[in-house]
């Protein structure tokens, strides 16, 4: 079964580079091994951050386009990973060692379609 891994952070932990710092980029690796060496792990990347987003609506018919995320919200969508396991147990369990979880917090939804 397919899920999504949402990561949810506060931007200001991770720094402002697209670089890791050591022991982040450390630990990201190490879970990318693994995750890997087990076949769970189909795709997943950083998100840049959020003031270079942009939110669309439409709203009575007229497109409405907005800078940054749709919320305002300490924590933002940093990331994301699309693992496929055998359940809900084994996604929990992935995304328990990924190493968002020590700064954030890690959506575990399963996908729609298989």
């Amino acid at each position: 079964m397919k899920y999504l891994l949402i990561h949810a952070a506060d931007e200001t932990q991770l720094g402002t580079s697209h670089d890791l710092d050591d022991a982040a980029a450390t630990q990201l690796a190490a879970w990318i091994e693994e995750m890997v060496g087990r076949g769970v792990l189909v795709h997943g990347d950083r998100l840049r951050p959020t003031p270079d987003a942009t939110s669309v609506r439409v709203t009575g018919g007229d497109v409405v386009v907005v800078d940054g995320p749709f919320a305002e919200t300490k924590e933002q969508i940093t990331g994301y990973d699309l693992i496929d396991c055998a359940d809900l147990d084994e996604a929990i369990e992935i995304a328990s060692k990924h190493p968002t979880t020590n700064i954030g917090t890690i959506e575990v939804r399963p996908l729609w379609f298989q």
